[in-house]
């Protein structure tokens, strides 16, 4: 299930930098702007196999980088497997190949995907940033149209919890304990 991001604006954390390379997951980031902008998720025979609205905020995070002479690039992850946020030995090597002439790494992606990038990193003097903010879990169901579309409809986020006092939680223990085996 993915996870729904929001971007956040990072400009002010990269603007030390000459060099950022832009790391991308393919799979929640991408779903979770199409959510956002109400953009399908995928348009085959207009954008490929790559979301038009993620493509977007790519280019719209490039974009103000580059106008003040900031050397920028893409990486997209690329999942082999159906446990897609589990990045290979192979994939962390190809990071760490692809980011050794960037000072910063931006990535596009939850809290794993940072943690995975600094740690195959860690041998280098790369900065890490995340670019974006995990929300919630994405529900959403899926449309097929014709000429090979999918679009996703957006199900309603779940409304934060209210942390339970401490008076509540002994209070289910005990009735926990009590229950009969």
């Amino acid at each position: 299930m993915p996870v729904y991001l929001e971007p956040r604006d990072v400009t002010a954390d990269l603007e030390d930098f000459s060099s950022v390379l832009i790391v991308s997951c393919p799979v929640c980031p991408p779903i979770s702007l199409a959510l956002q902008k109400k953009k399908p998720f995928l348009e085959v025979f207009k954008h490929g196999f790559n979301t038009g609205a993620f493509e977007d905020y790519i280019k719209s995070v490039r974009e103000p980088l580059e106008q003040r002479g900031i050397r920028t690039d893409v990486y997209t992850m690329r999942a082999p497997s159906p446990i897609m946020c589990l990045w290979t030995e192979g994939q962390r090597r190809r990071l760490l190949k692809r980011a050794k002439d960037y000072e910063a790494v931006l990535v596009l992606g939850c809290d794993s995907a940072t943690y995975t990038a600094k740690d195959a990193l860690k041998s280098t003097d790369c900065q890490v940033f995340q670019a974006m903010r995990m929300m919630a879990i994405a529900n959403a169901t899926m449309k097929f149209r014709f000429p090979m579309t999918v679009e996703l409809d957006m199900h309603p986020l779940p409304k934060k919890r209210r942390v339970r006092r401490d008076e509540d939680r002994v209070g289910a223990a005990k009735e926990i304990e009590n229950v009969p085996s």
